[in-house]
């Protein structure tokens, strides 16, 4: 085998890209997964292929490198990897967090709490999915896109159908819910994951997709949930991880950590100190980054 041939097989082994899902196993005393990376910026190279290459939205990678240009990043500097997460507060079946642009899928695997993880694409402002807790009714590969009259409208140009093939913005795979014409599905236009891009429904990476549609079977409970703040527990501290509030649904996001907190001592049945000035300055510039800001305390005694 020349060396050639070998240079080939060790860069297929050992230069894979973190796709396609990301799985922990995690507890209800460990609430924070994954860990940070850093990655150094190669000669054309966007922030988006690197988003895409560790299984980040275009949002994720944006926020926690603030003031490095997406497009045309500076070759040789070394970027901030947020591949760490606090787990959302609902913790059952697929979990959407529209906040997050980002998807959860919780089962038992082995006896274990496990979850699987990946970035979204997501309604569009004014076209954000409806709140509230669906099931997937069907399944489907190579789908065909009936396009909604509403869509139609918009851009008369669109047939009445779009069948399978790289012109079909569902991707190859497709989870349908319940409720209005929402589906999980893939995408034609993978750049658009971590943005407002859809009329409503949630958008995968091709790669991502794949993954978890043989996961998840039909009738799995999906809650569609708007969660900018969370917080979670790792080796006995407390981490929050915020993200912008863009629809502005939180009026008091102080009161808001605090009955995250509150949830948190019943759960665990710890006491939990808040460094409230650590929260406060995290809060004025969300950056989508767990950060340290409590620890736990005592046990609290039963009543």
């Amino acid at each position: 085998m020349n060396f050639l041939k070998i240079f080939l097989i060790c860069l297929c082994l050992f230069s894979s890209p973190t796709w396609a899902l990301e799985r922990f196993h995690w507890s209800p005393d460990q609430t924070v997964v994954g860990k940070f990376k850093w990655h150094v910026i190669s000669p054309k190279e966007t922030l988006l292929d690197i988003a895409r290459w560790y299984n980040l939205g275009y949002n994720q990678i944006v926020l926690a490198n603030p003031g490095i240009d997406p497009w045309i990043p500076p070759v040789g500097e070394k970027v901030l990897i947020p591949s760490e997460y606090v787990l959302p507060e609902i913790k059952n079946g697929l979990v959407v967090n529209l906040a997050e642009m980002r998807l959860y899928y919780f089962r038992k695997e082995g006896g274990k709490n496990t979850v699987y993880t990946a970035p979204i694409g997501v309604g569009a402002e004014g076209k954000l999915t409806e709140l509230g807790v669906y099931s997937v009714v069907r399944k489907k590969k190579n789908p065909s896109w009936h396009v909604p009259k509403s869509i139609r409208e918009e851009d008369p140009a669109l047939p009445a159908v779009v069948p399978p093939g790289p012109e079909n913005p569902l991707g190859a795979y497709a989870l349908y819910l319940s409720r209005g014409a929402y589906a999980i599905h893939g995408t034609n236009k993978p750049w658009g994951i971590g943005r407002r891009v859809s009329h409503g429904c949630i958008r995968m990476y091709p790669e991502d997709i794949e993954a978890l549609y043989p996961l998840v079977p039909v009738g799995t409970t999906v809650f569609i949930i708007y969660q900018p703040y969370k917080l979670g527990l790792k080796e006995g501290k407390v981490f929050l991880q915020a993200f912008p509030d863009f629809e502005k649904k939180i009026s008091y996001p102080m009161e808001e950590i605090l009955r995250l907190a509150r949830k948190l001592e019943l759960e665990t049945g710890f006491k939990i100190r808040i460094y409230w000035m650590k929260v406060r300055e995290i809060l004025k510039k969300t950056r989508g980054i767990p950060s340290l800001v409590g620890e736990v305390k005592e046990r609290i005694p039963p009543r």
